[in-house]
């Protein structure tokens, strides 16, 4: 059987036979220019055709069978397209914690004046270092509610993992809205809470509810339902700047010289019959404005206080407690909510002719902006006290 010859081997048998046949001569072409015609048709035809791997002998090898000398590889390097960012790495602090839920007490939550409760938080160790019985949950400011300064957490809580804080509250004696402010705190003492500052506990102390004695009569007829509207004493209502300079309006807030101002506000509450139940206190802020951003100083709470008449001496320095009532921003200030703090306040008082209060910011008395912040109370304020009589 005949073995068909290698096209592109042909080609160079009849190169070298047209070479030994042909002399140059005047008349003849050019061998040079046949011989690069022909070389060039082979290289046509190597490049259509499939070729066999080209080997190199090692020295002192025979050429057939050597083994082929191997190319080194190369890889094409990787460039990043203009403008295409480059790989970053995220630094994780030691020391955070993300809020996750309130297992018990959810904000606003009603107890009895007095009540003891465990308030607990679901906390989420987001930081990169480990919550050991190093750490503690400390107390930061507003209401401590008989809670300690500080507590030991227990157990150990990994980065990423989530751990129910809990500690022991009471509520204040007296009624009204109270809000206490917790962090965290490691072994070094470093203090740290939620990116947008300490989570919190609020509760609304509510007054003793009366015992009903039961009795074999018959069912009484229901009480008649009044309501009056008791408003601000003007004589007796004003306001006093941390400087002691006394004003005749109830502007809170603090001054464009960054000076606080406290409220001081005197209600009429005469008319509410001697042995009257109180069912109901509304506070109607009718014909007041505002000066700036008096918010940003924190939430706005009102406190009881017998002042008498308004002089320097009834400005609140300080930290306090016992709100009856507070509203953090416009919307609240203006919903027609029932301000139940200041509901048991009034029920003690039936029977009295006044009942004074303290309006003040009391989380920051400046935010020192040199801005002017406040909230400026009109003479229309006034109580809308909703009761039954015997």
């Amino acid at each position: 059987m005949k073995r068909k010859m290698i096209p592109w081997l042909a080609a160079l048998v009849l190169l070298a036979a047209m070479l030994a046949c042909n002399l140059p001569s005047a008349n003849q072409p050019d061998p040079s220019a046949l011989s690069t015609g022909v070389a060039q048709t082979v290289v046509a035809q190597m490049s259509a055709s499939p070729q066999p791997a080209l080997v190199t002998a090692t020295p002192g090898q025979a050429g057939v069978g050597a083994a082929p000398t191997q190319s080194p590889v190369v890889l094409p390097s990787l460039t990043l397209a203009p403008g295409q960012p480059a790989a970053t790495s995220t630094s994780i602090p030691c020391n955070s914690v993300q809020f996750v839920d309130d297992v018990s007490i959810p904000d606003g939550t009603n107890l009895q004046s007095g009540a003891a409760f465990t308030k607990t938080w679901r906390l989420k160790n987001t930081g990169s270092c480990t919550w050991t019985s190093g750490y503690q949950l400390v107390f930061d400011h507003g209401d401590a509610m008989g809670g300690p300064a500080a507590q030991a957490l227990s157990g150990s809580t990994a980065p990423d993992q989530t751990v129910d804080i809990s500690v022991n509250l009471t509520a204040p004696a007296a009624a009204g809205t109270y809000k206490g402010f917790w962090k965290l705190r490691d072994q070094a003492g470093s203090v740290f809470g939620l990116s947008s500052g300490p989570f919190w506990v609020e509760i609304i102390g509510m007054p003793p509810t009366p015992t009903v004695t039961a009795t074999a009569t018959l069912p009484a007829l229901p009480p008649p339902v009044g309501m009056i509207n008791a408003p601000l004493v003007a004589g007796e209502t004003g306001s006093v700047r941390s400087t002691g300079v006394v004003f005749t309006f109830a502007n809170v807030g603090d001054s464009d010289t960054n000076i606080g101002q406290q409220g001081f506000l005197s209600f009429d509450i005469s008319a509410l019959p001697a042995g009257a139940t109180v069912l109901d206190v509304k506070i109607k802020f009718i014909g007041y404005d505002t000066l700036g951003s008096p918010f940003s100083l924190g939430c706005l709470r009102l406190y009881q206080q017998d002042y008498g008449s308004v002089d320097a001496s009834d400005y609140f320095g300080g930290a306090t407690s016992g709100a009856l009532e507070r509203w953090c921003n416009l919307a609240e200030l203006n919903a027609d909510a029932s301000a139940n703090g200041l509901k048991g306040a009034i029920q003690s008082l039936v029977g009295s002719s006044r009942i004074r209060l303290r309006m003040q910011f009391n989380e920051n008395v400046t935010n020192n902006n040199g801005v002017g912040d406040m909230v400026r109370f009109g003479s229309g304020m006034l109580l809308q006290i909703s009761f039954t009589t015997p």
